[in-house]
């Protein structure tokens, strides 16, 4: 060996140690991490919250703060679990491409080979959409469509969701653009049951979390229900504005997200947060080195984004997260951060939220759980890490995130306290209460009734259970209705009628500027039931 290549090894050897170090360090914790946390936490009054990080392989942090319920006791701790809302797509799509490896799907087979009772309002899209289109948020539908389906619960079957499909009229044609849907991760659910010969619930089960030894996971409501190590979900529930307010708690829901799971029901902790940032990370490698969860092949298609999203600045004082490119993969949205490539989706189920984003090229996974919906604690803690691990100048985000969401709550107000201004006080409804009563059914939601009791108009969901309230004149034939379940969005309904004076068809819309998409009612049409 020549003089020059041992000097070379030589130095190349003298650097390993400092590397080491290097790499240790960029695996730290940010100094005085777990204050920054709690001090974050009491900003907000949030009770709880989980964090995990796995860098390079490895889980630097899996740890719960603060407490599974207002005013209790109980600690959050690493194995508290909490639902994970829409993060939990990122499963399903991860047993769809598990089954595209078997050799039972492919990405690009059509919908209706494999689920002959699937169908979509145009007749063409039924033809062509294909398995991958179901992930994509491409259909045609609009925001959220069909989500008053199973939100905030329902009694139907995830098969009745899917023939209900069909009577949802689309808001653009297919594959022309992204919109934000949850419905057809439901018809994935289905189509991981057909495929595989068990239900969702146990394929999820026994085919991921088992094998990535997620102990604590769940796919099956019951089980949620069933642990006590669970988080509470709380919310600020202002009769103005929903954000607005003291937090207290929300009643748990049986029944809530279960027939939508494939599109956001399941839950876990920290822990197991960890270890699915761990498979993630390593391109569907198990942690342990004993085999792949999926392959390669399949973890790069579900980060490859198959649809553009379009970009809408973010106002100061978070102009600087506002990406420079974004676009969605399979059950993952693709976009940059600060410059750097991230893999990232968000979370919410009613009083919880869940973020979790991958930077590839760092080798670097980061989650939070939060039970509450104080966006701002959550989002800014997150970015918070990302700049630390990013090696990027640090930032209060926390306290921008608070800036920027109570100017978007101070706006909500005013455009309340506009429509609330408008010229109403000489307009009469055009019946009597017992006019607007009857039986009403919309094509995808199915039936309503509106019933006089004691003078007042009173409306049932029917197959949303306890989905009930109480309609008080607005003005002319529009009546708000508050609903008994006050964690439910106050909505408009108009009455309309018809040349001999009878209702023809009630149309509704929500009462708050800042309602949760998931409240569709601008998709429902109601006519007389026959």
């Amino acid at each position: 060996m020549s003089l020059f290549l041992k000097l070379l090894m030589t130095a190349a050897m003298a650097t390993l140690p400092g590397m080491a170090m290097h790499a240790k360090a960029q695996a730290q914790l940010p100094a005085g991490f777990d204050a920054r946390v709690e001090q974050a936490m009491r900003s907000r009054d949030v009770p709880g919250m989980a964090i995990s990080i796995v860098k390079d392989g490895q889980i630097v942090h899996a740890k719960g703060y603060g407490v599974r319920r207002l005013g209790g006791t109980e600690p959050v701790d690493a194995d508290t679990i909490f639902p994970t809302g829409s993060t939990g797509k990122a499963v399903t799509a991860a047993a769809l491409a598990m089954l595209i490896d078997d050799g039972k799907l492919a990405w690009d087979d059509k919908v209706i080979d494999h689920l002959p009772d699937f169908r979509m309002y145009d007749a063409w899209v039924t033809r062509e959409m294909t398995v991958g289109d179901l992930l994509l948020h491409r259909s045609g539908l609009g925001l959220g469509a069909g989500d008053l389906l199973f939100i905030p619960r329902t009694s139907r079957s995830r098969a009745d969701i899917v023939r209900a499909l069909r009577h949802i009229k689309p808001a653009t044609s297919f594959r022309s653009g992204y919109a934000y849907d949850n419905i057809l991760y439901i018809v994935a659910g289905e189509l991981v049951t057909q495929a595989s010969g068990q239900p969702w619930e146990d394929f999820v089960r026994t085919r991921i979390f088992q094998p990535l030894g997620m102990t604590t996971a769940v796919s099956d409501e019951k089980d949620r229900f069933a642990n006590p190590n669970r988080a509470q979900p709380h919310a600020r529930l202002d009769p103005r504005l929903r954000g607005l307010g003291a937090q207290q708690v929300l009643p748990e829901r049986e029944g809530l997200g279960q027939v939508g799971a494939p599109a956001g029901g399941l839950s876990w902790s920290a822990n197991d947060f960890a270890r699915w940032l761990q498979v993630q990370l390593a391109l569907g490698a198990l942690p342990d080195g004993k085999g792949r969860l999926y392959s390669e092949a399949s973890a790069r298609a579900m980060w490859t984004p198959q649809v553009t999203i379009p970009i809408r600045g973010y106002p100061a004082p978070i102009s600087d997260i506002t990406p420079q490119f974004s676009g969605y993969g399979y059950g993952w949205n693709v976009q940059d951060y600060r410059g750097v490539k991230v893999v990232q989706h968000g979370g919410a189920v009613f009083g919880v939220l869940a973020f979790v984003v991958l930077v590839p090229e760092r080798n670097l996974g980061i989650a939070l759980q939060i039970n509450a919906e104080d966006v701002e604690v959550m989002r800014g803690l997150g970015y918070e890490l990302l700049d630390h691990y990013l090696g990027l100048e640090s930032r209060d985000w926390v306290g921008a995130f608070a800036t920027w969401n109570q100017a978007r709550l101070a706006g909500g107000l005013d455009a309340l306290k506009s429509a609330s201004t408008a010229a109403r006080a000489a307009s009469r409804p055009s019946l009597a209460v017992t006019g607007y009563a009857g039986a009403y059914r919309d094509a995808w939601y199915g039936p309503i009734s509106v019933a006089e009791q004691g003078g007042t108009l009173r409306v049932d969901f029917s197959q949303t259970p306890n989905m009930a309230g109480t309609l008080r004149h607005w003005q002319y034939d529009t009546f708000r209705v508050d609903w008994d379940d006050t964690a439910i969005e106050p909505a408009y309904m108009t009455f309309a009628l018809d040349a001999d004076g009878r209702v023809d068809r009630i149309t509704m819309k929500a009462v708050s500027p800042l309602a949760d998409f998931s409240y569709d009612y601008p998709d429902l049409l109601f006519e007389p039931a026959k």
